[in-house]
């Protein structure tokens, strides 16, 4: 069995409770695409997706951005 994401379920209890400010912030400094991709699967299993329009938004621009390359590295 897999392990549920602890990460995506803290954001989805922000969600829950109504505040939706909060989660797109912790959406915005998610640790990596995988953890945005498990949210939006947390979220899809809730029945919740579609809720938020500009949650959905955020994770399709975290998914977006974690999965790009990156332009530059730093020295």
């Amino acid at each position: 069995m897999a392990r549920e994401n602890e990460w995506a379920r803290k954001v989805l209890v922000l969600l829950k409770s109504g505040n939706t400010s909060a989660a797109i912030a912790q959406i915005k400094v998610a640790p990596s695409a995988k953890d945005t991709v498990a949210l939006k699967a947390t979220m899809a299993a809730a029945q919740l997706a579609g809720r938020w329009r500009d949650v959905d938004e955020a994770i399709e621009n975290s998914i977006r951005s974690l999965s790009a390359p990156r332009l530059h590295r730093s020295p």
